[in-house]
């Protein structure tokens, strides 16, 4: 009687994840696109089609993973860099033998929603096929044709270099069953049409969350929508409206002049959001970054407490304002005001409180560049300090400027620099300085 319960319940578990695998599996809602026409075929894609699929293209960033440095758009080559090992885009420009050019539209529809290829083998999540799940049809159809309006270019991808068991493709079913929901955006009722439009970039072609919300260890989403995550060797910073770590102390319209000049009184992006603000968000149109905006100030965040700050006369602080005072103040200012539009300000910036302050180490020693875009061409940048400052003195200075001016943040410890030092191999200190 036991063996034949247990046999029973085995049953019940066995049926019970195939089912959860087929319904996480289907591709039905891709059977509306088309399955005849092929994307290197010469029937010519509707030309309001593909300027409204230019303009998807640029809200998915597809061309910024898509296009090796130096190399030709879209043509694959990009190797993204994850805790797993290089995940080497491919080609999708319409050429037949490298690219996508035997593929229909239902075929791009599974490989963008689903993460299937053409041959029925599941791509890997560096592709953000969990969120642009959310793309809705139209969408979609105007993405395709705008990709087959590309110039075919013969570039074959290069090899990934996962490590085992990570290479093994068919290990993603179990990751789709564990962190991929196959559904489409659901409008929220209740709120506007403008948060229910912000909602669905962020959520959707933007795919904010692939950068800032903390993975667990398999690189599943963890609970903490939008609250911050680390980026290999950096931190995505949080975006939702927590006023410590957050955009709290940000208006809207700073978030819509972020996003769209690459700077605003505040802050200057640099490094990977400096390249998403380049590629991507500056060439939004003003209602969207709008609607981006709204909805990113409606989440409430973390609710992170802010610790108690170090004292100025801590010696760490004082150490800390000399070397500021010497190095740091003349492009900063005084009080850390920064300059606008050009130098990040560092008074009550919620980037200079971030956990650990990876990406301020990172700045000191290897320096960094600003976005540059249309409407804020200047791209200041920011040269290296590392050939200058100790472990000691750059650790001095960041606990500084992350406990002044109304910021309050854990101390940056010596032995912090010197890890990120040997990481980014960055230049030691001229000896007598």
């Amino acid at each position: 009687m036991k063996r034949t319960i247990m046999a029973g319940l085995a049953i019940v578990v066995v049926a019970g994840i195939g089912a959860a695998l087929y319904i996480n599996g289907s591709t039905r809602a891709d059977d509306i696109a088309d399955n005849q026409l092929q994307a290197s075929d010469s029937t010519p894609p509707d030309p309001a089609q593909v300027r409204q699929g230019a303009y998807i293209a640029v809200q998915g960033d597809c061309a910024a993973c898509h296009t090796a440095p130096g190399g030709k758009a879209f043509a694959g080559g990009y190797g993204l860099q994850t805790p797993f090992g290089v995940i080497n885009s491919t080609n999708i420009t319409p050429d037949r033998q490298t690219g996508i050019g035997n593929w229909t539209e239902r075929d791009f529809f599974r490989a963008v929603r689903h993460g299937k290829r053409k041959d029925g083998q599941l791509l890997y999540p560096a592709m953000p096929y969990n969120a642009y799940v959310q793309m809705s049809d139209s969408d979609l159809h105007d993405l395709w044709a705008y990709m087959r309006s590309l110039a075919p270019v013969s570039q074959a991808p290069a090899a990934n270099t996962l490590g085992f068991p990570y290479d093994i493709r068919l290990a993603m079913l179990g990751w789709n069953l564990l962190f991929f929901k196959n559904a489409a955006y659901v409008p929220v009722p209740e709120q506007s049409a403008q948060w229910n439009r912000g909602r669905y970039l962020v959520d959707g072609a933007g795919h904010c969350a692939a950068c800032h919300t903390p993975k667990n260890a398999l690189g599943g989403d963890t609970g903490a929508y939008l609250q911050g995550a680390a980026l290999l060797g950096g931190h995505a910073p949080e975006i939702t409206n927590d006023a410590h770590l957050g955009l709290g102390n940000w208006s809207a319209e700073q978030v819509r002049q972020y996003l769209k000049t690459g700077s605003n009184d505040t802050a200057v992006a640099a490094g990977a959001m400096g390249e998403a603000v380049e590629h991507s968000t500056q060439y939004l149109n003003d209602t969207d970054l709008a609607d981006i905006a709204l909805y990113l100030k409606s989440l409430p965040g973390s609710g992170t407490q802010a610790p108690a700050g170090l004292a100025a006369n801590a010696p760490v602080m004082q150490r800390g304002a000399r070397v500021y005072e010497t190095n740091c103040m003349a492009c900063h200012n005084v009080r850390g005001e920064g300059i606008g539009g050009m130098v990040p300000a560092f008074a009550d910036n919620s980037g200079m409180r971030t956990p650990g302050g990876a990406n301020l180490i990172s700045a000191v020693l290897k320096g960094g560049r600003a976005a540059a875009t249309d409407s804020n061409i200047t791209a200041a940048g920011m040269p290296s300090f590392a050939w200058k400052l100790n472990d000691t003195d750059i650790a001095a200075v960041l606990t500084y400027v992350r406990n002044s001016w109304g910021n309050a943040a854990p101390a940056v410890a010596p032995a912090q620099v010197a890890k990120a030092r040997t990481a980014l191999k960055a230049d030691t200190p001229i000896s007598g300085l």
